[in-house]
């Protein structure tokens, strides 16, 4: 009886094609230089850059993190986005492409993003074409433009779910996967109305001592 050919399985990549978390564990180890920077990860993520970009720079706001990291990653997330909203290739401005961080926190990133990464690439498959289709994808790029501010916004506890709704799209569309289409857009719809009540409370409670100080 024959063997199934490995391709053909459902979590297999295409032929010849890494998955995206053997790419970014083969940067890690590959790369000598005492600091990486977004243009090398640019250069590194070949045709699928924007959408690996945009899981790079989300990422981080899933993991506790100083105040004040969302703000810095949200600027390239909210360029990136828009790019992929206008079918352009990816570009960043030199004062973001410039940017760097050490060896060793990009291989702390990396060792942290891989279990997930395996995980879900065990889940994610080719399926629901029309929902990852050129056209969507320009729409996609909106979506995550809007959770980019979102999630640069100064509010406490305000950037998990649109980090987490950006990576969700963002493997979706590196891997083709409509079904993980709709998860993201479940998740932003969750994202806005988090921040929002977060937003409410925070006005109410300030109003509330505004009207009592006096």
């Amino acid at each position: 009886m024959m063997s199934p050919d490995p391709s053909a399985l459902p979590d297999a990549p295409p032929p010849g094609r890494q998955r995206f978390s053997q790419l970014l564990q083969q940067v890690a180890d590959d790369h000598l230089a005492e600091r990486i920077t977004i243009s090398d990860l640019l250069q590194a993520m070949e045709g699928r850059a924007i959408a690996a970009l945009l899981f790079l720079f989300a990422f981080p706001n899933i993991l506790p993190t100083p105040p004040g990291v969302a703000a810095i990653l949200g600027l390239p997330l909210i360029y990136l986005s828009f790019q992929l909203m206008l079918a352009r290739q990816p570009w960043l401005p030199r004062f973001i492409a410039d940017r760097s961080m050490t060896r060793d926190a990009f291989r702390n990133i990396i060792s942290k993003a891989t279990p997930i990464l395996n995980r879900a690439e065990k889940m994610l498959r080719q399926r629901w074409w029309p929902l990852v289709s050129p056209g969507m994808e320009r729409v996609m790029g909106f979506v995550c433009l809007m959770l980019a501010v979102l999630l640069s916004m100064p509010i406490p506890l305000g950037n998990l779910l649109p980090a987490t709704a950006i990576c969700v799209i963002a493997l979706a569309l590196l891997e083709r996967d409509g079904l993980w289409i709709v998860i993201g857009l479940l998740a932003t719809v969750a994202a806005f109305g988090w921040v929002g009540s977060i937003a409410y409370g925070l006005i109410k409670s300030a109003v509330f001592v505004v009207m009592n100080a006096f």
